[in-house]
Protein backbone atom coordinates (compact mmCIF):
# COMPACT_ATOMS: atom_id res chain seq x y z
CA UNK A 1 0.00 0.00 0.00
CA UNK A 2 1.34 3.31 -0.94
CA UNK A 3 1.17 6.33 1.54
CA UNK A 4 0.21 9.57 1.35
CA UNK A 5 3.64 10.56 0.80
CA UNK A 6 4.44 8.36 -1.30
CA UNK A 7 1.82 9.29 -3.71
CA UNK A 8 2.60 13.20 -3.73
CA UNK A 9 6.32 12.22 -4.87
CA UNK A 10 4.64 10.15 -7.58
CA UNK A 11 2.88 13.17 -8.92
CA UNK A 12 5.07 16.09 -8.12
CA UNK A 13 7.91 13.98 -9.67
CA UNK A 14 5.98 12.73 -13.30
CA UNK A 15 6.01 16.81 -13.35
CA UNK A 16 9.35 17.73 -12.84
CA UNK A 17 11.52 15.14 -13.82
CA UNK A 18 12.00 16.45 -17.53
CA UNK A 19 12.68 19.53 -16.14
CA UNK A 20 15.11 18.54 -13.38
CA UNK A 21 17.02 16.22 -15.84
CA UNK A 22 18.81 18.92 -17.95
CA UNK A 23 21.92 20.48 -17.15
CA UNK A 24 21.10 23.74 -16.46
CA UNK A 25 19.09 22.87 -14.08
CA UNK A 26 21.33 20.80 -11.71
CA UNK A 27 23.79 23.02 -12.36
CA UNK A 28 21.98 26.18 -11.05
CA UNK A 29 20.25 24.67 -8.46
CA UNK A 30 23.48 23.04 -6.99
CA UNK A 31 25.26 26.11 -7.19
CA UNK A 32 24.07 27.38 -3.27
CA UNK A 33 25.43 24.37 -1.87
CA UNK A 34 28.73 24.51 -3.73
CA UNK A 35 29.27 28.01 -2.78
CA UNK A 36 28.76 27.07 0.50
CA UNK A 37 31.04 24.41 0.56
CA UNK A 38 33.88 26.27 -1.19
CA UNK A 39 33.12 29.85 -0.59
CA UNK A 40 35.14 29.24 2.88
CA UNK A 41 37.96 27.96 1.43
CA UNK A 42 38.30 31.35 -0.67
CA UNK A 43 37.50 33.39 1.63
CA UNK A 44 40.24 31.91 3.62
CA UNK A 45 43.05 32.29 0.99
CA UNK A 46 41.58 35.46 0.08
CA UNK A 47 42.16 36.66 3.56
CA UNK A 48 45.57 35.28 4.32
CA UNK A 49 46.73 36.58 1.08
CA UNK A 50 45.69 40.22 1.42
CA UNK A 51 46.00 41.07 5.12
CA UNK A 52 48.71 38.35 6.55
CA UNK A 53 51.12 37.97 2.86
CA UNK A 54 54.53 36.86 4.66
CA UNK A 55 52.19 34.35 6.63
CA UNK A 56 54.86 31.31 6.77
CA UNK A 57 57.22 33.19 4.37
CA UNK A 58 60.33 33.53 6.97
CA UNK A 59 61.09 30.96 9.97
CA UNK A 60 63.49 31.10 13.06
CA UNK A 61 64.33 27.98 15.52
CA UNK A 62 62.42 28.96 18.37
CA UNK A 63 63.13 26.20 20.67
CA UNK A 64 66.39 27.99 21.53
CA UNK A 65 66.29 31.17 19.98
CA UNK A 66 68.95 29.77 17.03
CA UNK A 67 68.18 31.14 13.79
CA UNK A 68 69.01 28.40 11.01
CA UNK A 69 69.96 30.16 7.90
CA UNK A 70 68.11 27.63 5.52
CA UNK A 71 65.33 28.43 7.65
CA UNK A 72 65.45 32.33 7.34
CA UNK A 73 64.84 31.75 3.75
CA UNK A 74 61.20 32.16 2.27
CA UNK A 75 60.48 28.31 2.42
CA UNK A 76 56.80 28.93 1.22
CA UNK A 77 57.07 30.46 -1.37
CA UNK A 78 54.08 31.70 -2.73
CA UNK A 79 53.73 33.40 -6.02
CA UNK A 80 50.62 35.35 -7.08
CA UNK A 81 50.26 32.77 -9.91
CA UNK A 82 50.34 30.08 -7.15
CA UNK A 83 47.48 31.65 -5.22
CA UNK A 84 45.73 32.36 -8.03
CA UNK A 85 46.13 28.87 -9.28
CA UNK A 86 43.95 27.60 -5.79
CA UNK A 87 41.32 30.22 -6.59
CA UNK A 88 40.94 28.46 -9.86
CA UNK A 89 41.13 25.04 -8.69
CA UNK A 90 38.55 25.61 -5.98
CA UNK A 91 36.11 27.37 -9.00
CA UNK A 92 36.32 23.46 -10.74
CA UNK A 93 35.49 22.43 -7.47
CA UNK A 94 32.80 24.36 -6.70
CA UNK A 95 31.36 24.10 -10.49
CA UNK A 96 32.02 19.84 -10.19
CA UNK A 97 30.24 20.08 -6.79
CA UNK A 98 27.31 21.83 -8.12
CA UNK A 99 26.76 19.61 -10.68
CA UNK A 100 27.25 16.12 -9.51
CA UNK A 101 25.56 16.79 -6.43
CA UNK A 102 22.10 17.53 -8.26
CA UNK A 103 23.05 14.82 -10.67
CA UNK A 104 23.12 12.19 -7.75
CA UNK A 105 20.29 13.83 -6.04
CA UNK A 106 18.34 13.45 -9.27
CA UNK A 107 19.42 9.63 -9.64
CA UNK A 108 18.28 9.06 -6.00
CA UNK A 109 14.40 10.33 -7.16
CA UNK A 110 14.48 8.91 -9.88
CA UNK A 111 15.57 5.34 -8.56
CA UNK A 112 12.70 5.96 -5.86
CA UNK A 113 10.36 6.83 -8.36
CA UNK A 114 10.41 3.68 -10.07
CA UNK A 115 10.71 1.48 -6.95
CA UNK A 116 6.99 3.41 -6.25
CA UNK A 117 5.68 3.11 -9.46
CA UNK A 118 6.79 -0.87 -9.38
CA UNK A 119 4.98 -1.38 -5.89
CA UNK A 120 1.84 0.70 -7.44
CA UNK A 121 2.17 -1.60 -10.09
CA UNK A 122 2.10 -5.13 -8.04
CA UNK A 123 -0.53 -3.72 -5.78
CA UNK A 124 -2.78 -3.28 -8.99
CA UNK A 125 -2.12 -7.02 -10.11
CA UNK A 126 -3.09 -8.64 -6.89
CA UNK A 127 -6.06 -6.63 -6.58
CA UNK A 128 -7.29 -7.41 -10.23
Amino acid sequence: MLTEKDSQFIARWEIVREQEATFRHKFLSGLPMAFMFGLPILLFFGIVQLFFPSWFTTATHKTNDVVVPEMTAKFMKLSSGDVMMVFIAILILILFFAYFRMQYKWEMNEQLYKELISKQKKMDNAVS
